[in-house]
C-alpha cells in the first residue's frame, strides 16, 4: 500500500520521523544520454541571452573546456556572413556545434523541486529527464522527503556525472531523524547542527513553536547553511513571514505567511466555523480569499512589511505555477503535455481525492476561480513591486502536484513571472542569477561567462518573444502553406560541459509514459 503524501508530510510536520523511500536510485549514465565533457567544445553562431538583464546580442561563439566557459565573444554581426578568421579556433579532439540562428540561456534553476515520489509513482529517471529536458541543470530538493540519504547519493553521483541529472542542492525537512518532536531549543540546535554533519546544505520548514523556529533559524544561520519555509496555517497565527526573516531564513517558499504578515485589522485569516483543515478542499478554498483580507497595495502596512524584507536582502521563491490550476481547473487539466508526457500514475494521483495532497477537486467550481484570480491580482501586484524595489525573486515549481507536471510545470512559472509583470529579461534572471544567488553560487552558475561552469540552454527560437518555445511540447505555429505547426522546444541542455539532446530526452520520457499506459 503506497503512503499517501499528506500523512508522510504530516509524520515529519508532527513527530519528526524520518523519511523512509523505497523510491528505485536512477540508472547509470551511458552512451546513449549526454556527451562529454570534452578538451574542447565550440557553440557557434548563436544569440546570448544572458542571466544578468545584459540586452540580447549576437552572434556569439561559446568556447568550453571540459565543464567550464572559457570566453563567449561576438564573432560578427547580424545579418552579416561570419569572417572565419575572427572565430575562436577548434582545437584537435575539440568538437564544434553549428548553432546558427539559435539562442543562449544560462542553465535554468529551479528552486523547488521535488524527486518524484511514491504516492505520484514518479521515479528518478522520469523526472530528472523532463527537468534536464527543459533546460533545468540545477534544482533545490526542499525536504528530501525520498529521505536525505537517497537525496545526497544523488546529488554526488549528479556531481560526477555518473546520472542524466540536474545538479541538486539538497534541504532536509525539519526534524528528519527524530522518532519524537521537539520540546526544547537545545534539541533543535542540536539537530540542525548534525544536520550540516550529514551533508545537507540547509533545511525546509513548515512553522512550529516561536521559540524553536527562532533557534532553529538562527543556529541554522550561524553555521551557514540555506533555510526555505512553508509558513504552514497550522501556525502561522503566532509566526509569519516577518518574524522568520528577522530569524535568518533565506527563502520563503510560495506565499504563506507573507498576507498575514500584512494584517491591519485581524490577527488571523477569517476562517468559517465549519473549516476543516485536514479537508483540503477547505483549506485551498478559503486561501484563495486571504490576500484580500491583508493591507491593500501601497499602503502603510504594506509598504512597511516590503521595505523590512528588502532591508535584510530576503529572498522570494512564490511557486505562482503550482496553484495555476485553482484559476482554471479545465485549462490544467488538458494541458497540451499530459497525453504523452504524464504517467498514468501521475494521472491518477492528480485527480479528485480525499488524501492526495493537492487534489482537492472535491467541488471546485467558478467561485473558487474567481477568487483565486482575483488572489492572484493582489500577489502579483507585491511580487512585481518588490521585484521592482530591487528584491529578489527566485523561480521555483513544486512540480507533481496539481496538474503540474515536471519541467512543464516550471515554464508555466516563467510565464506566470511574465504574467506579473516581469520583463522577460528579468524573467529570465530570476529563473538563473537570483536562483544562483540565493544558493550562495553565483560565483559557479547563473551566468554564462568565463569561468562559471557550463550550464547552457539552447533553443531554436527567441524565448523573450514567446516563452512558450522553452515547453517540451514547443509553441504552435501556422505555416505559409497553411499547416499547423510546432517549435521544437529547446534543443539542447549542457549541465557541466556535458551536452544533452534535450529532444530526445523527451523522447524517452514519452517512452516512459507508453509503457506505462500499457502495463
Amino acid at each position: 500500500m503506497r503512503t499517501p503524501i499528506t500523512l508522510l508530510l504530516s509524520l515529519l510536520l508532527c513527530t519528526g520521523v524520518r523519511a523512509q523511500s523505497s523510491m528505485p536510485e536512477a540508472p547509470d549514465r551511458d552512451g546513449s544520454f549526454g556527451q562529454g565533457p570534452y578538451s574542447q567544445l565550440i557553440l557557434r553562431g548563436l544569440t546570448l541571452i544572458n542571466g544578468n538583464c545584459a540586452p540580447p546580442t549576437g552572434p556569439v561563439d561559446i568556447v568550453i573546456e571540459n565543464n567550464r566557459i572559457v570566453s563567449a565573444d561576438p564573432v560578427g554581426y547580424p545579418g552579416v556572413p561570419i569572417e572565419k578568421d575572427g572565430r575562436p579556433t577548434l582545437k584537435s579532439g575539440g568538437r564544434e556545434v553549428d548553432c546558427t540562428g539559435m539562442y543562449a540561456l544560462p542553465g535554468f534553476i529551479d528552486m523547488h523541486g521535488h524527486t518524484g515520489g511514491r504516492a505520484q509513482g514518479a521515479e528518478a529517471d522520469y523526472v530528472y529527464k523532463l527537468w534536464l529536458g527543459h533546460g533545468i541543470t540545477t534544482i533545490r530538493e526542499p525536504g528530501s522527503f525520498n529521505g536525505l540519504d537517497w537525496v545526497l547519493k544523488h546529488k554526488k553521483r549528479s556531481a560526477a556525472n555518473e546520472i542524466v541529472a540536474p545538479r541538486i542542492v539538497a534541504y532536509t525537512g525539519f526534524g528528519q531523524g527524530r522518532a519524537e518532536k521537539f520540546t526544547t531549543t537545545e534539541e533543535v540546535g542540536d539537530w540542525v547542527r548534525q544536520n550540516k554533519e550529514k551533508g545537507a546544505d540547509g533545511i525546509k520548514l513548515f512553522g512550529m513553536r516561536p521559540d524553536l523556529m527562532q533557534a532553529a533559524l538562527e543556529t541554522n544561520k550561524e553555521i551557514g547553511l540555506g533555510s526555505a519555509c512553508h509558513h504552514a496555517q497550522m501556525d502561522v497565527g503566532r509566526w509569519n513571514v516577518l518574524n522568520s526573516a528577522r530569524a535568518g531564513l533565506t527563502t520563503m517558499e510560495h506565499w504563506y505567511g507573507l498576507p498575514e504578515a500584512l494584517f491591519t485589522g485581524r490577527t488571523v485569516q477569517d476562517y468559517p466555523v465549519d473549516y476543516n483543515y485536514r479537508d483540503e478542499q477547505d483549506r485551498f478554498g478559503e486561501a484563495g480569499k486571504l490576500w484580500k483580507q491583508a493591507a491593500p497595495p501601497y499602503s502603510e502596512r504594506w509598504n512597511e512589511v516590503m521595505d523590512e524584507l528588502l532591508e535584510l536582502d530576503f529572498t522570494i521563491n512564490p511557486t505562482f505555477n503550482i496553484y495555476d490550476a485553482n484559476r482554471d481547473v479545465m485549462r490544467a487539466r488538458n494541458a497540451d503535455w499530459h497525453d504523452e508526457f504524464t504517467l498514468p500514475s501521475l494521472w491518477r494521483f492528480f485527480q479528485p481525492s480525499r488524501i492526495s495532497h493537492g487534489s482537492y477537486w472535491h467541488r471546485w467550481g467558478t467561485e473558487q476561480e474567481v477568487d483565486w484570480k482575483n488572489n492572484y491580482r493582489l500577489w502579483m501586484t507585491f511580487i512585481n513591486e518588490y521585484k521592482n524595489r530591487g528584491g529578489r525573486i527566485t523561480a521555483g515549481s513544486d512540480s507533481g502536484y496539481i496538474y503540474q507536471t515536471y519541467g512543464f510545470g516550471y515554464i508555466r512559472e516563467l510565464e506566470l513571472l511574465r504574467e506579473a509583470g516581469f520583463h522577460p529579461l528579468e524573467v529570465i534572471r530570476s529563473a538563473t542569477l537570483y536562483g544562483a544567488e540565493a544558493l550562495g553560487m553565483e560565483d559557479q552558475i547563473g551566468t554564462i561567462e568565463p569561468g562559471k561552469l557550463a550550464d547552457i540552454v539552447i533553443v531554436g527560437e527567441n524565448p523573450l518573444a514567446d516563452l512558450k518555445v522553452l515547453y517540451g511540447t514547443g509553441a504552435t505555429r501556422l505555416a505559409e502553406d497553411g499547416s499547423v505547426t510546432t517549435t521544437p522546444g529547446i534543443i539542447y541542455t549542457l549541465k557541466d560541459g556535458i551536452l544533452y539532446d534535450a529532444v530526445k530526452l523527451r523522447e524517452d520520457v514519452k517512452r516512459m509514459v507508453r509503457e506505462a499506459r500499457e502495463e
